[in-house]
């Protein structure tokens, strides 16, 4: 794939860009390595003053940098606006309380002292995709660079603007040279790039194919890895939910950023007790939905970021159709022009299908009537992915068998999977491996370093 900017609405490729070759790859790497020799004995203070430099122009660019987000990859300007300031949330989060999340840990023994302290590792390669392309950036950025760490990012290659972006905000706050730094590579440069020494880890948000290849390198390269994969999210609803506001919440958690986000409700899990009701108001509230430009304030579902997505999507609708699956709403693309798919519910989805254990990354969902709990659960946990998952239930004996049985690295209950600064995000099984955000991500890139003062 070339690295171009290509609008998803209109399908013209606005800017094209050339990869950085061997030479250039090479001069970064050593100015990160140089960089990180002296960043890793700054201060926190000394971290946080940029870091609170960089969420205020954030802030204040959200307009523009939204614009150009919406531009590459097609989400609604408002999300995009939304996505920009929630970077800066994470980057003040993390410039007031990264010292406290790695403050030595003392511990009970015959030493004197004794304690872990937390030290930053290095040079973190980042392979990041389009799809939140300022947030999976800065979410991995905010709290690495806190740490001592310098980032050197690889980004999607539809999105080569943000990515230039976040290099040249980092500029702009104050960091210094070196310590954030964006390769317009080829995906064929990530091999070698996490073989090099002088790079310490790797963290990639994408695929499960992508996240195999990474993982397979990194392990080869006896380096640290972060894997943050797909999702097929159950959204599971018991008789005593409120079923109105699980039916609009329902619809948001499963077309925010047009369908695509691997924390995207996509398995629907009815009670039988309700399903009717449910499925009837989700149904007619996806149908209500508006698809069209991304940038009209009156958008709800904008264009998949790729032809290729778009494609993969109504793959997937197809296979089940012709297998069996009724169509309660859309299955089909949008329009003449734009990579749009129309928001779709299927019903009558079995074992046979794809879509059954395939991610659908798009604004698809597929729904289930059980007749318990117990049912739910095993139906939520017949999947090879474990992201997040939703249960809306307000029986408290109800939430806590679904927090307890579920197998998934986030339970959300009555309300949608999202990411927050103060809570770890990740997944278990085929989603990955691995946190981002609060403590646990932090410590992440981090040498967990014991001492022991006789």
């Amino acid at each position: 794939m070339p690295i171009a900017t290509v609008n998803p609405t209109t399908e013209e490729t606005l800017r094209t860009f050339e990869p950085y070759d061997s030479d250039e790859i090479e001069r970064r790497v050593a100015l990160a390595a140089k960089a990180f020799s002296k960043w890793r004995r700054t201060s926190y203070a000394e971290r946080a003053e940029p870091m609170r430099r960089l969420a205020d122009i954030l802030d204040a660019e959200a307009d523009d940098v939204g614009a150009v987000m919406t531009t590459e990859m097609g989400k609604t300007l408002a999300s995009a606006k939304a996505e920009v300031h929630k970077c800066a949330l994470g980057c003040r989060y993390y410039a007031e309380h990264a010292q406290s999340l790695l403050a030595d840990e003392p511990a009970e023994t015959t030493a004197a002292s004794s304690y872990a302290t937390y030290q930053p590792l290095g040079p973190v390669l980042a392979v990041m995709p389009w799809n939140f392309p300022l947030w999976q950036v800065m979410r991995f950025a905010a709290p690495a660079v806190m740490a001592g760490n310098v980032g050197l990012l690889k980004h999607a290659s539809n999105v080569p603007q943000t990515a230039l972006y976040v290099e040249d905000a980092f500029r702009r706050a104050g960091f210094p040279v070196g310590v954030f730094q964006t390769l317009l590579a080829d995906s064929s440069a990530v091999a070698g790039l996490i073989d090099d020494d002088r790079i310490k880890a790797v963290t990639l948000t994408g695929s499960e194919g992508a996240g195999k290849a990474v993982g397979a390198e990194a392990g080869h390269a006896i380096k640290k890895s972060v894997l943050e994969l797909g999702g097929s999210d159950p959204f599971i609803v018991m008789p005593s939910a409120d079923i109105g506001r699980a039916v609009e919440i329902g619809i948001k958690a499963r077309v925010q950023n047009n369908g695509q986000s691997c924390i995207a409700a996509k398995r629907y899990i009815l009670h039988e007790a309700i399903a009717d009701e449910y499925e009837s108001r989700f149904t007619e509230g996806m149908a209500k939905l508006a698809v069209g430009d991304p940038m009209d304030a009156g958008t709800d579902v904008g264009p998949l970021a790729t032809r290729a997505g778009r494609e993969d999507i109504a793959s997937l609708v197809q296979d089940a159709v012709t297998k069996g699956a009724q169509v309660l709403t859309g299955g089909t693309p949008v329009g003449d022009r734009g990579w749009f798919y129309a928001p779709t519910v299927l019903t009558g989805v079995d074992e046979s299908m794809r879509i059954y254990y395939e991610e659908a990354f798009g604004p698809v969902a597929c729904t289930w009537r059980v007749a318990d709990i117990g049912e739910a659960i095993a139906l939520a946990n017949d999947s090879p992915f474990g992201l997040g998952s939703n249960v809306w239930t307000n029986d408290l004996s109800e939430q806590q068998q679904f927090v307890d049985e579920i197998e998934a690295g986030m339970v959300f209950v009555n309300w949608m999977v999202t990411s927050y600064p103060e809570l770890p995000f990740g997944g278990v099984k085929r989603s990955g491996y691995g946190r981002e955000l609060s403590g646990h991500g932090i410590r992440e890139f981090t040498v967990i370093k014991t001492v022991w003062i006789d």
